[in-house]
């Protein structure tokens, strides 16, 4: 299995993303998008805040990683892809 390179770049509607180098065409990791009122909080901050959050995810994913049960079945998958609140 070869090594994937990831890189965060600016989208045409401003908003940032985690994506493979070698992968224009499909769907971003990760997507960040700041409301309005966000941005006048952190001014021209935005790059240096997304990837404070993209690191973040990162480690907390590396950090629950093991206990993720990789042998669910698909309908607990799919039930599991609605939107809840957990913070």
């Amino acid at each position: 299995m070869s090594a994937s390179f990831f890189e965060i770049v600016q989208l045409k509607d401003g908003d940032y993303a985690l994506r493979r180098i070698d992968d224009d065409e499909s769907a971003p990791l990760v997507r960040i998008s700041f409301s309005t009122e966000a941005k006048d909080m952190i001014d021209d901050k935005q790059l240096m805040v997304a990837k404070a959050m993209i690191a973040a995810g990162i480690e907390a994913v590396g950090n629950v990683a093991h206990d993720i049960d990789w042998d669910e079945d698909d309908a607990e998958r799919s039930e599991s892809s609605r939107s809840h609140t957990l913070h």
